[in-house]
């Protein structure tokens, strides 16, 4: 993914010649080796023509006419002070190690009510009112006015009813696109059909906490839904209850949403490099997001089952030993890095007196001792959470237990 410059020598010149001072042409000798997308700043492959990271389109690559072109240009000799010493031809040459950071574009605006936009597969949808804004877009409720190709399934729909059937799964909580495409070339919008409610604002609801049967039921199908996404080569990079959704009418489905921070961890089933700072740090919601994701190094697949952990704790105990202090994201990091190291310390100090799941701790000390690029067994883990559903006479796939409404 995104690569750091080499750095590069300075040329000299004849013997007993001054050193000549580098050009463009010194920068232009280096190979471009990766490129930015000027929407979110992240490094990209040279060949990409999309951003993994946020899907915009990317310009296409310096031509070698413009490398010329920059090469033949003059020189610029820096102002210099009589009393200042000669620059090192050397030093000046080499391009910064760190990649770029360029601004973030700022929060889309609102489509007016009442517009009428036509995807990709010719279906016309009415924007009927906006529901949440945030950095990460907008999600507005949409009505369908025509159903020309309405039966038509996506690539995405066909391979989730594959996975289903190949791994004997009656459920995959993946959002159901219905429609995609470009609006006046500006705007990307996915239509999904309702999802229903968010699990935290059915926690706001004064629930606050999970029974152990339905906190199991809902990671054994967030499970299912990870390896799928990992299997296809993308990390979701920020798992928390504002992203899993509940149907009040159906409660049997539960789909895991809020791709805002995906990233594609294995392009080419080739997994990125670790490279702590080759990312914006922290990014993510603080509370649950992994120490890869602090330390600005690409999410991978134990940092997801990291998150979860976190997340699962929080649902059965109310808190984590950071939650009063998330404005402090740098105290927040280095107690993750202190409990990762001691899982019964943090399983104690979050249930105090009350007896400790299993499978629980099971969980989450294997997850910790995963590697960067460790493939995780996702059926060893599901199976720590369904053995105990098994003697409460329950399945995964049972609605969830938990009371809520519409």
């Amino acid at each position: 993914m995104s690569g750091r410059g080499r750095r590069g020598r300075g040329r000299r010149g004849p013997a007993g010649a001054a050193p000549e001072q580098p050009g463009p042409e010194a920068a232009c000798a280096f190979p471009r080796e990766s490129r930015f997308c000027p929407r979110c700043g992240r490094g990209v492959e040279p060949a990409f023509r999309f951003c993994p990271a946020c899907g915009g389109r990317l310009p296409p690559p310096l031509q070698e006419e413009e490398t010329e072109q920059a090469a033949s240009a003059p020189p610029r000799q820096p102002a210099r002070s009589p009393a200042a010493s000669p620059a090192r031809p050397a030093a000046a040459a080499r391009p910064s190690s760190r990649s770029p950071r360029r601004a973030r574009p700022g929060p889309a605006v609102p489509l007016p009510v009442d517009a009428v936009l036509t995807d990709q597969g010719s279906r016309q949808w009415r924007l009927v009112r906006l529901l949440e804004q945030g950095g990460c877009g907008l999600m507005m409720s949409k009505m369908a006015r025509s159903t020309m190709n309405r039966t038509s399934s996506s690539e995405l729909q066909r391979q989730a009813q594959k996975w289903k059937k190949w791994h004997s799964m009656p459920l995959l909580g993946i959002p159901n696109c219905v429609g995609f495409g470009l609006h006046a070339d500006s705007y990307r919008f996915l239509v999904f059909c309702d999802l229903g409610r968010t699990l935290q604002s059915v926690l706001n609801d004064g629930l606050h906490l999970l029974r152990e049967k339905a906190a199991f039921q809902i990671v054994v199908r967030l499970l299912d839904c990870l390896e799928y996404i990992h299997e296809n080569e993308y990390v979701h990079g920020d798992i928390t209850a504002e992203n899993i959704y509940l149907n009040p009418a159906d409660l049997t489905q539960v789909t895991l949403a809020g791709y805002c921070f995906a990233f594609r961890y294995c392009p080419g089933g080739k997994h990125v490099a670790q490279r702590e700072g080759s990312r914006t740090p922290h990014e993510g919601t603080i509370e649950f997001i992994s120490l890869d994701s602090h330390k600005g190094a690409g999410p991978s697949r134990r940092s997801d089952l990291e998150s979860l952990g976190y997340c699962l704790l929080k649902w059965l105990c109310g808190f984590l030993p950071w939650s009063d202090e998330l404005d402090k994201v740098e105290t927040v990091m280095e107690k993750k890095e202190k409990y990762k190291g001691d899982v019964k310390c943090l399983l104690q100090l979050c249930f105090r007196q009350r007896s400790i799941p299993d499978a629980l701790q099971s969980y989450l000390q294997q997850v910790m001792a995963l590697e960067y690029a460790e493939k995780p067994d996702y059926e060893a883990l599901r199976q720590l959470f369904k053995k105990p559903l098994e003697k409460m006479k329950a399945s995964a796939y049972d609605s969830v237990d938990i009371k809520m409404v519409p």
